[in-house]
C-alpha cells in the first residue's frame, strides 16, 4: 500500500492545503496556505520532485523542512518530533512515499456530495 498526498481547502481562511501521508495512514508532512488549487498542485509537484534529493531537507533538531533546490524556498514541513531517531524516519518515509503516491483532491469530493 503506497501512500497519498491530500489537497483540501480550509473553512477558516479558504486557502489550499496538502498533507502527505503515508502507507499506515500517518501525516509525514504538511504544507502552507496556497490561494489557488493551481499554485497547491503545482507544491505537490515540487514534493514530488525535491523528495529524494538529500540537499532539499532542511534538518532541525525535532523536525524537518523541505525545500525547493531551484528556489530554496519552503515547500512542506514536517510535525514535531519527540526523537532525532524519529524525525530521521519521518524523512525516509517522505522519501519513500512522496514520488508514487497519488494525489487525492478532497476538494472535488465535497463538491459531489
Amino acid at each position: 500500500m503506497s501512500g497519498k498526498f491530500e489537497l483540501f481547502k480550509s473553512p477558516k481562511n479558504n486557502q489550499f492545503y496538502f498533507h502527505l501521508q503515508a502507507s499506515n495512514g500517518e501525516i509525514i508532512l504538511q504544507s502552507e496556505g496556497y490561494t489557488t488549487k493551481s499554485n497547491c498542485l503545482n507544491g505537490i509537484r515540487a514534493v514530488k520532485k525535491n523528495a529524494s534529493l538529500e540537499r532539499a531537507y532542511v534538518v532541525q533538531p525535532k523536525h524537518f523542512n523541505l525545500k525547493s533546490v531551484d528556489n530554496g524556498k519552503i515547500i512542506a514541513s514536517s510535525e514535531k518530533y519527540s526523537t532525532n531517531s524519529a524525525r530521521d524516519a519521518g524523512i525516509a518515509s517522505v522519501k519513500a512515499h512522496a514520488i508514487t503516491s497519488d494525489i487525492v483532491d478532497l476538494t472535488k469530493l465535497k463538491n459531489k456530495n
